[in-house]
């Protein structure tokens, strides 16, 4: 039985290392091309790719897996199932026929809740308290296809899409293995999603990465930690980016009466963080990244710089 298995990311490397370890028979390793990473530029290979050449497994990284050349490739291979995971294009109709026991992915949400490319994030984002990994058979449309099984997991008040993605990355490796016999033997009975309540979770933009602090506390929070380990969440400080790494809700009154106060504005400034004032309150900032600088803990940033009370930030 030849299965092909496709992803990019840290995010598909356990559900690859899961069908290796259990003896299935993948016959090629489908991922992104080498990107230049790091102020070097280094052509650096994804993590998938790093497993597949660990493993001595044939690896094809087609720009576009669209192209009559791509779907050429791995034809080439004979695949009885492709299972996908973050692999980051989007699959021609040429390539969702080729195998006989179709394509299937592992989705990091609870279909048909956060269909597209940024689900965990936008989960955490906008506030959600549970999410899963949905194993689903692929279709034309985006995340539309019929659902096999899920597992729902909770997104604790502390977790950061990192955390979630490392979480889920391993739930999504258990449900494959679980399913998997089945699936093989086509003894799966897949359910179709509910279009009316399916929202979409777009790739995220720099717009997002913005913090509006006329938003509550906790939107703001739940916006920085969404962001975390990747781009991270910024504000403006003397015209320039500045980063916002950690944050908390503080849970005592505000160091003083915030709602007369223009949001933004810096309210206090200690070893515990600097507080700045948002729509309902106030957040204290825990690690923050001048432009140009590297992340730093507040007490680190507070040696000799000039940012003071009352400072506005924006």
């Amino acid at each position: 039985m030849n299965i092909v298995f496709m992803g990019t990311p840290a995010f598909a490397v356990p559900s690859l290392r899961r069908l290796i370890k259990e003896g299935y028979n993948v016959v090629a390793v489908v991922t992104q091309p080498d990107r230049p990473q790091g102020r070097k530029k280094v052509l650096t290979p994804t993590p998938v790719k790093e497993v597949a050449l660990e493993f001595g497994l044939p690896v094809l990284q087609p720009q576009r897996m669209r192209s009559p050349e791509a779907v050429e490739q791995l034809a080439v291979y004979q695949p009885d199932l492709i299972v996908t995971a973050a692999y980051g294009q989007i699959l021609p109709k040429a390539v969702l026929d080729m195998p006989r026991l179709g394509c299937v992915n592992i989705h990091g949400s609870l279909l048909p809740k956060y269909r597209g490319g940024a689900p965990i994030q936008r989960s955490i984002i906008n506030g959600e308290t549970v999410t899963g990994i949905t194993l689903m058979y692929m279709a034309e449309g985006l995340d539309t296809g019929d659902m096999i099984s899920q597992i729902e997991i909770p997104i604790e008040d502390h977790d950061t899409s990192g955390s979630v993605f490392e979480k889920l990355s391993e739930v999504g490796a258990s449900l494959l293995q679980r399913e998997l016999p089945l699936l093989l033997e086509g003894r799966v009975t897949a359910i179709p999603q509910n279009d009316e309540e399916s929202t979409y979770a777009p790739n995220l933009k720099r717009e997002d990465e913005k913090i509006d602090w006329n938003r509550s506390s906790r939107d703001i929070y739940n916006q920085i930690r969404g962001l975390l380990p990747f781009s991270g969440a910024f504000t403006i400080w003397e015209d320039e980016v500045f980063k916002v790494w950690e944050a908390l809700v503080p849970t005592g009154p505000s160091s003083e009466g915030t709602s007369s106060i223009v949001p933004g504005t810096v309210l206090q400034l200690s070893s515990e963080g600097i507080e700045v004032a948002t729509a309902d309150g106030s957040l204290r900032l825990i690690k923050v990244q001048p432009s140009g600088k590297k992340v730093l803990e507040v007490d680190s940033f507070l040696r000799g710089t000039s940012m003071a009370k009352g400072t506005v930030l924006t």
